[in-house]
């Protein structure tokens, strides 16, 4: 069965005109984010501008680089226009991030005599409306379509079947996952059809479904569907009580058969939900929303438990052991706002991975112990190794708090330690004379490192200063950083702090 045809359509340099404002052309002009170049314009590359550059390089290249800072809400909300705008000629528009849309291509297609020929009508209503430069590709897959459309000048128009060899040689980069890509090309595999060409039993064994995904788009058998939009409404599915009731386990009792009812519509579908949207009213009329992830997708008993836990967070106070509610809950309503097709999630012929084991059996110890009962830990920004974790419920997908991407002064370049101490533990550190070092307020050792841990000292490197707070007199942090490697080659990162050694990690 072949692939569905998708007509993509793309905005080249889109973060550049969202922050601009305004159309082509802009001049000299790139968008940064972490001091590093993600967008630019067509001006500042024909200046040796390249997306990745770090931005001294950039402004090196042309010194009249004009800077704005990346912001995703800047981007997602210029680009509602033209989704409107798509709306109004074809249906079914969806987009795949700010600058890049795509529609299934046999509607189009049909009502403007071709698929070039739709393609070329939405190019030319978006360049009316103030949108010049977009370009359109037409292919059996969503990836194969997004490349044509970066190589269309201005639409291109991949024939059915013909994915894997328009897709053989372009470079393996396009694949968008560094990681493997990297390695890929370490290895000499640097085109498309390279890869393709190796066996996919030796990919998946080696990079597991993720890299078999991969190969699949690289062979031009993209068989992943469009995503659909908003769920139909009539998933949804709403539960009403005569009498407001007070206590989790009631409502989450109740709501045990409008779950099945949610999932039998999408049953009846052929869908399966990956967010959901709960919300309460109590018998005051304030409504309690949340939006809950799942990172496969939710079954009927795991509804039920995100209802509990939702009412737990609602609880008066943490001194209140009794299992009530603020407020007596009169409705619950469960809302799918994300869904999939169920093909996407059937499970294999010889039964399920050890990811799909494991994840059902996180989620019955998280059903026993409650929503922040399991946890994962997600890389975060800091300036001390123990800031730099999050802990986050299983499943969920919070905000991170504090972004890694930014630029953290003081903080420790990889390679981090192996070993983390929360909180830093005491340590010992003596000269030769025994006594104990210290450092000065403008940052000078006062003698050499020779013993740490009553073991010889190898080698040490530093002070590296770290403060934090500054502005705040109350608040302010001054410390500095030392490795040191010891006779029994254990390499500690060490702090001088408060007047005091510190260990903050062990890196063996």
């Amino acid at each position: 069965m072949m692939p569905p045809r998708h007509l993509v359509l793309w905005l080249p340099d889109w973060p550049v005109r969202a922050a601009v404002g305004a159309p082509p052309p802009y001049g000299p002009v790139a968008v940064v984010q972490a001091n590093t170049i993600i967008a630019c314009s067509a001006e500042a590359r024909a200046q040796g501008v390249r997306r990745g550059q770090r931005r001294r390089l950039a402004q090196s290249r042309s010194p009249s680089l004009q800077l704005l800072n990346a912001d995703q809400l800047r981007d997602e909300s210029a680009f509602l226009p033209v989704l409107r705008l798509l709306e109004e000629q074809v249906p079914g528009v969806q987009p795949l991030r700010p600058g890049l849309a795509a529609l299934r291509a046999r509607g189009p297609s049909r009502y403007y005599g071709g698929e070039a020929e739709a393609a070329r009508m939405l190019i030319e209503v978006l360049a009316e409306h103030g949108y010049p430069g977009t370009r359109a590709g037409v292919a059996d897959g969503l990836f194969t379509a997004e490349q044509a459309a970066r190589l269309g000048d201005p639409a291109l128009v991949v024939p059915a079947g013909g994915a894997g060899a328009f897709l053989a040689p372009l470079p393996i980069q396009v694949l968008g996952d560094e990681e493997i890509t990297a390695l890929l090309d370490r290895l000499g595999v640097r085109r498309l059809a390279d890869f393709a060409r190796l066996g996919e039993n030796m990919i998946r064994d080696r990079f597991g479904e993720r890299g078999a995904r991969l190969h699949a788009l690289a062979a031009g058998a993209d068989s992943r569907p469009l995503p659909t939009g908003s769920p139909p409404p009539e998933l949804s599915r709403e539960v009403s009580f005569e009498s407001p009731l007070s206590q989790a386990d009631q409502v989450a009792f109740a709501v045990r058969q409008t779950a099945d009812a949610v999932f039998a519509g999408l049953a009846e579908a052929s869908l399966v939900c990956t967010e959901v949207r709960i919300e309460f009213t109590d018998d005051d009329g304030a409504v309690s929303s949340r939006v809950w992830m799942h990172p496969t997708s939710f079954e009927a008993a795991d509804l039920v438990d995100r209802v509990r836990w939702q009412l737990e967070t609602l609880r008066p106070a943490a001194s209140d052991v009794s299992d009530r509610v603020p407020a007596g809950i009169v409705t619950v309503r469960i809302i799918p706002t994300r869904t999939d097709d169920s093909r996407h999630h059937q499970p294999g012929l010889f039964g399920q991975g050890p990811e799909e084991r494991l994840h059902h059996a996180v989620s019955r110890v998280q059903a026993l112990l409650g929503h922040q009962g399991v946890v994962t830990p997600v890389i975060v920004g800091g300036r001390r190794m123990a800031d730099r974790q999050q802990l986050q419920p299983w499943g969920d997908r919070a905000p991170i708090e504090r972004d890694p991407t930014l630029p953290w002064p003081g903080s420790l370049p990889a390679p981090h330690p192996a070993e983390v101490f929360t909180p830093p533990r005491p340590i010992t550190v003596t000269a030769v004379d025994r006594s104990t070092p210290a450092v000065d307020a403008r940052g000078v050792l006062s003698a050499a490192p020779a013993f740490i841990a009553d073991a010889a000292v190898l080698s040490w490197a530093g002070p590296w200063p770290l403060r934090e707070h500054g502005w705040d007199p109350d608040a302010a942090q001054s410390a500095h950083r030392f490795q040191i490697v010891d006779a029994a080659q254990r390499a500690w990162l060490v702090l001088w702090e408060h007047e005091s050694w510190w260990a903050e990690g062990r890196y063996v």
